[in-house]
C-alpha cells in the first residue's frame, strides 16, 4: 500500500544524511576534530530533520517547542535501540561488526518513524474520539 507519509519520512533521512555528511566533512576540512565535526553536523541535521518532518512529512499543527522536545526523546530512544542491536548482534551474535553497523539502521529508522508520527508529531486530530 502507498503511502505518502512513509515516502516523505525516507526522502527528508535520505536528503538528511546527505546534507550531514557533507557538514561533517566541511568541519573536518575546516579544521574540526571528528567529535566536533560530528556534533556539529549531527546538530544541524537533528534541526533540519526536526522541521522538515514537522512540517512537511507528519504535517504538525501543534506547538513547535513541545514537538522539539519529544523529537529529541524520540531520537535519543532511536539511537539506543540503534546501538542496542549494534551490541546485540555483536557480542550475542558474533556477527561482523560492519553488518552489525547495518542492522542497527533499520532499527533506528523504524523508531524513529513511529515516535515520530505517534509521539512526537501526534496532531490533535488525531485524537481518538469516543462516542456513547
Amino acid at each position: 500500500m502507498f503511502n505518502l507519509q512513509v515516502v516523505r519520512f525516507a526522502i527528508v533521512g535520505v536528503a538528511n544524511t546527505l546534507v550531514g555528511l557533507a557538514l561533517i566533512y566541511l568541519g573536518k576540512l575546516a579544521g574540526l576534530n571528528d567529535v566536533w565535526a560530528n556534533l556539529v553536523g549531527y546538530g544541524i541535521c537533528i534541526c533540519v530533520s526536526f522541521t522538515l518532518n514537522r512540517r512537511w512529512t507528519f504535517q504538525h499543527d501543534g506547538a513547535a517547542r513541545a514537538a522539539f522536545y519529544r523529537y529529541l526523546i524520540v531520537v535519543l530512544c532511536a539511537y539506543l535501540a540503534n546501538l542496542g542491536t549494534v551490541l546485540f548482534a555483536i557480542d550475542i551474535l558474533s556477527a561482523n561488526r560492519y553488518l552489525a553497523q547495518a542492522l542497527g539502521v533499520p532499527v533506528y529508522t523504524l523508531v524513529n518513524y513511529f515516535g515520530s508520527k505517534f509521539f512526537a508529531f501526534k496532531n490533535r486530530t488525531q485524537a481518538v474520539v469516543v462516542r456513547e
